[in-house]
């Protein structure tokens, strides 16, 4: 290849590199910049060639000293710079993010003549790492802990009582309606708590049947059963040392419950098939979003399984109760959601806020969640506006309005539902004496505990 050739074809591959170029001399006068450095930098070549380099304002070839900012040019003391961040301040003063690559220029004897630098753009991907960094904050700050966001009064007093009982190796059992964040309250218990280096194990005990169960709790030995064709070990012998969360512990058959609570009393279990005790030293964390209570009266959970779970009890409050916690939820899930994205959304306009806080929320937080997620595939502007959420939500008043309907008359009949309670405890359970107590027939209570949930025997 002749030389002209040879110039041609380097010119060809370093003006069309997506990478910006810069040639410098061994006092740092610029002597070239290829298109991509123009277009970080907004310098034209003719504009920067001849001045010194420092025309670009590094953050990392100037240092501050008691004379003055001085240049310091640490490729010529090291002969190499590789994967170097550094900050370069644009024609217009704006700042670009570089990562630079560099190396001194020899010639044939050896000696340095300049150095040679590539500068790759890493602004915008240094803006998704604040971003991230923003979001990580968001919610650690006063309205979020752990993953769990709310500034309103109740959700602080969970907060508290999560601290709280991280403190402690008492069994927990978390209450409240499917999607409210029971497992994040399990997962931050486990976090806070001493156990937090061991393992952190999640059983949902709906979805397995009872046979199934009981092998995935305590585990089961060769030939136990059909298919058993090798010694398993079970959820709580993987737990060991750290916490188990049982989720809708409710509906666990009352075969696994008398196992249950053997590992509750005597922290041992038997793997299915065996007779041979095994320790485990497991912090339980459970959860439901049933009556409990109500279950033990209907003889459908054990009572002394109960009391064993239920020593340090969490309530977590529905969505429709703590409304005021919703503008910080549905800002933080819609950075969240941009973030993952990569949506150009900014939020809620007015009208959609307005909707989104009248709304009852019977699937609570996770339905929140995934009303935002479907405005993020329908919405093409920057404001998620009414039109973008879901049909139900604005083109079915009536079902709003008898979900609203029905959570007032719950609020209403709450304070009957105490005195009932009050009434049972201090007649010992016994029905005619509670209803002579309150002023109605025996018939008449036995209606109400059945609707409240108290228990159903006349």
């Amino acid at each position: 290849m002749k030389p002209d050739e040879c110039f041609l074809y380097w010119e060809s591959v370093v003006n069309t590199m997506d990478d910006g170029l810069l040639i410098v001399d061994t006092d740092g006068t610029v002597m070239f910049i290829n298109p991509a450095a123009e277009n970080m930098t907004g310098y034209k070549k003719e504009e920067v060639v001849g001045l010194p380099c420092t025309v670009f304002e590094s953050d990392t070839c100037m240092l501050s000293t008691p004379n003055g900012t001085v240049k310091r040019c640490n490729l010529f003391e090291q002969g190499i710079v590789t994967r170097k961040r550094c900050m370069v301040k644009r024609k217009d003063g704006s700042a670009v993010y570089l990562l630079k690559n560099a190396t001194a220029l020899r010639n044939v004897q050896g000696e340095v003549i300049g150095g040679v630098e590539t500068l790759t753009d890493i602004t915008q991907l240094l803006k998704k790492d604040q971003e991230i960094e923003f979001l990580k904050k968001e919610l650690t700050q006063e309205h979020g802990f752990h993953g769990l966001i709310g500034n309103s009064s109740s959700m602080q007093q969970v907060f508290d009582l999560i601290k709280n009982a991280a403190e402690s190796e008492a069994p927990v059992v978390i209450l409240g309606e499917s999607g409210t964040g029971k497992e994040l309250v399990a997962a931050a218990i486990h976090k806070l708590s001493q156990r937090r280096k061991g393992p952190f194990i999640k059983v949902n005990c709906a979805s397995l049947n009872e046979s199934l169960l009981e092998s995935e709790l305590f585990g089961h030995v060769k030939g136990a059963f059909t298919g058993a064709e090798r010694n398993r070990i079970g959820r709580f012998e993987a737990a060991n040392r750290g916490s188990i969360f049982l989720d809708e512990i409710g509906d666990i058959p009352p075969s696994v419950q008398v196992k249950l609570l053997r590992v509750v009393q005597e922290k041992e279990i038997e793997r299915v098939g065996s007779h041979e005790p095994i320790g485990v030293d497991v912090r339980l964390i459970s959860a439901t979003n049933k009556n409990l209570r109500g279950l033990v009266e209907d003889r459908h959970f054990r009572e002394d399984l109960f009391y064993r779970l239920n020593v340090i009890p969490i309530a977590i409050p529905p969505l429709r109760e703590r409304k005021e916690d919703i503008p910080w939820l549905t800002e933080t899930m819609i950075r969240k959601i941009a973030l993952r994205s990569r949506r150009p959304i900014q939020g809620l306009h007015p009208e959609a806020m307005e909707w989104i806080m009248n709304y009852p929320w019977p699937g609570n937080v996770r339905e929140l969640i995934n009303i935002l997620e479907y405005a993020f595939v329908v919405c093409k502007e920057k404001w998620i506006k009414p039109e973008h959420l879901p049909a139900y939500l604005h083109q079915r008043p009536g079902r709003v309005q008898a979900l609203e309907s029905r959570t007032s008359k719950i609020a209403a009949e709450e304070p009957e539902k105490i005195r009932l309670q009050k009434a049972l405890n201090q007649a010992e359970g016994k029905k005619s004496e509670a209803a002579r107590a309150l002023g109605i027939s025996r018939v008449t209570l036995w209606k109400k505990m059945k609707r409240y949930g108290l228990g159903s025997t006349p």
